[in-house]
């Protein structure tokens, strides 16, 4: 068993900003960081617009939280997962955290987190602010993940010309900080890491599973295979 895999992992999820279609996939990509053995959802599951969350946290073994509206316009929601979070760091026992929402009132929170060195997954829609999209270590769409687990096919390209812009920028400023042999090809594993350190970076956001197909997308970049590692290198 490796280190990763023994990584104690928790997802909070903010019930009334995320979706329960999007838990299944959602514990798959956070299996990258290792075992999600603290589940809780959070929300006044008395609402009727909450009502689907109870198969699902039964079914996924979430704890649920329940949160009454005290007083319209303040969200006890925010403030206990703020709380748990806050809570879970200074037990010293979480490597690594999951956050579902789409709200940037939890930016504070993750910059908090990644202060301590602590990895945060951050799962959302795509109207989710920059701000918050950002801090994260990762920021998913999960709209991307739900059509994944639908066989459905999401465009693999931006969905406007400034995405696109943003994106090429990302990937060329990447490789450009890569070290590159004498021939120009970086190893393609540093590109992605130099890429996810500049931003939250995510191929699967670009209807892409692996960063290898997002750059055999791309005609000015050549991929190349040596001893089971991937290099790649710019045409132009």
């Amino acid at each position: 068993m490796t280190d990763t895999t023994l990584r104690n992992i928790a997802l909070l999820i903010d019930a009334d900003n995320t979706s329960p279609q999007a838990i299944d996939p959602v514990l798959t990509v956070m299996a990258e960081l290792g075992q999600v053995n603290i589940r809780r959802a959070y929300g006044n599951f008395a609402k009727d617009n909450l009502a689907k969350w109870d198969r699902i946290t039964n079914k996924f073994g979430i704890r649920p939280q329940q949160q009454f509206d005290i007083s319209k316009g303040k969200n006890a929601t925010d403030m206990a997962m703020t709380i748990d979070a806050i809570d879970l760091l200074y037990q010293g026992k979480v490597d690594g955290f999951g956050i579902m929402t789409s709200d940037s009132d939890f930016t504070p929170l993750v910059t908090r987190l990644r202060q301590d060195g602590i990895l945060v997954y951050g799962f959302g829609e795509k109207k989710t602010p920059e701000a918050f999209q950002a801090v994260c270590t990762r920021f998913l769409y999960i709209d991307e993940l739900i059509a994944s687990t639908r066989d459905e096919a999401p465009d693999p390209k931006p969905a406007s010309k400034l995405a696109v812009d943003d994106l090429q920028e990302l990937i060329l400023a990447a490789y450009r900080e890569a070290k590159r042999d004498d021939e120009g090809y970086a190893l393609l594993q540093q590109v992605g890491q130099i890429a996810g350190n500049r931003s939250s970076f995510d191929v699967r956001n670009h209807g892409f599973k692996r960063l290898s197909d997002l750059f055999a997308s791309l005609d000015n970049f050549k991929l190349e295979r040596r001893d089971n590692q991937v290099y790649v290198k710019r045409l132009r």
